[in-house]
């Protein structure tokens, strides 16, 4: 009898825990489990703040996937996916395909610019490790060639950041320490530069407790960044952003948007139905209609049905989804009874660079300075412990142990 064949797309937080899961819970005779990336390493999305801003390297951000999943029990297939042929039951990649007869959609996001003119063809964005380090080299080229120049550009110091949401703040924040460092190290006086971010809604950190927020904006400013609230970005263009009703010219040598991001453009391709960027799938994780196909992570909004709008969709609920994807895929191969996902909120903790940091823990207890950095440190260890173990902790962790 021919064993049933699971595929899994992408091997971000979502596809990375999936495939995990699946290994540990099924027996080698149950399933043949085959995992598809475009790279042969996973990269911690959560991250590449970090990175774009300098003040840490690529590789930190970095797992090659043969070290974590057991290669006996999973097929690795590095290509990139092209299309899905839900109805026929297979998957075209750049340089073959593959047939399936479970499937599982985990590829990730691309950039949403919400419309705004510009921003696609002019903003760096911070998607993955390569884009991450191209902006990187970007902001140091700028204070390299200011540095060299008789002519002194003004302008090309600064940087504009439009988004003020959880990868915009942290990556200001990463800033604020990086600057400093590129000041000294090019000569450049530290108030020749400036840090600007820009952000449509009231406040910075939608969704966040009000004394969190003051805490961010006040320890942020304090540091150097300039924050242009309540001001809608009307267009990018290569010199930096068209904002608010009198259509104001802000000037900048890097313009980057971290505004949000939507499903894979593969996904609509293939003829998913998305709502506001993604897929709605059931409360088991299936795409409504096809029994057979999960969609987690980026790609899909869940809802909770309790207070009727989507979960939230970040690394955490990420995880979360592939260990119910996973076990519903197992209860599915045993003839059991699929689950429906419930998100276990475990609290949020931004980093707001080098030391600082502040959020909510288990029963909303909040957290600031370097008891919040510690937690988010824990918490990024937490997940390399969960895929890799001891040993991916001692080799990339943050806590440090001796």
């Amino acid at each position: 009898m021919r064993k049933p064949k699971i595929l899994v797309l992408g091997a971000g937080y979502a596809g990375m825990m999936t495939t995990k899961k699946l290994s540990q819970q099924l027996r080698p005779d149950e399933a043949d489990i085959t995992l598809v990336n475009k790279h042969n390493y996973h990269y911690l999305t959560t991250w590449l703040h970090e990175v774009a801003a300098g003040t840490a390297t690529p590789n930190s951000s970095r797992v090659m996937i043969s070290d974590v999943v057991n290669t006996k029990r999973v097929q690795l297939h590095f290509d990139s996916v092209v299309e899905i042929k839900k109805d026929e039951q297979r998957v075209i990649l750049e340089n073959g395909e593959l047939s399936y007869d479970y499937l599982v959609i985990a590829l990730g996001f691309e950039t949403a610019t919400f419309g705004i003119p510009g921003i696609k063809e002019h903003a760096l964005k911070i998607e993955n490790i390569n884009s991450s380090r191209y902006i990187r080299d970007h902001i140091e080229f700028q204070f390299a060639r200011y540095s060299s120049s008789d002519e002194k550009n003004e302008d090309a110091l600064n940087i504009l950041v439009g988004g003020a949401g959880f990868t915009g703040i942290e990556f200001v924040g990463e800033l604020a320490k990086r600057v400093p460092e590129l000041c000294k190290e090019y000569n450049v006086p530290r108030e020749k530069v400036r840090i600007i971010n820009v952000e449509a809604a009231p406040n910075i950190l939608p969704g966040f407790d009000e004394e969190l927020v003051e805490y961010a904006q006040k320890s942020l400013e304090e540091r150097g960044v300039e924050f242009r609230i309540g001001t809608k970005i009307q267009k990018c263009t290569e010199e930096g952003f068209i904002v608010g009703d009198d259509h104001e010219e802000i000037k900048a040598g890097t313009v980057v948007w971290t505004g949000g991001v939507q499903a894979n453009p593969v996904v609509q391709q293939s003829g998913f139905e998305l709502v506001k960027g993604k897929v709605n799938v059931d409360g088991d994780l299936r795409v409504p209609g096809h029994d057979n196909i999960f969609i987690i992570g980026d790609c899909s909004w869940v809802m909770d049905k309790e207070n009727d709008r989507p979960y939230p969709a970040n690394a955490q609920s990420a995880i979360q989804e592939a260990e119910t994807c996973a076990s519903n895929l197992t209860s599915l191969l045993r003839n059991e009874e699929l689950q429906d996902f419930s998100f276990d909120y475990k609290g949020t903790v931004a980093s707001l660079g080098g030391a600082d940091a502040m959020g909510t823990i288990l029963d909303d207890k909040k957290l600031y300075g370097m008891k919040a950095k510690a937690m988010k440190n824990i918490i990024d260890d937490r997940y390399l412990f969960l895929v890799g173990g001891p040993k991916l902790v001692l080799k990339k962790g943050k806590v440090k142990f001796f």
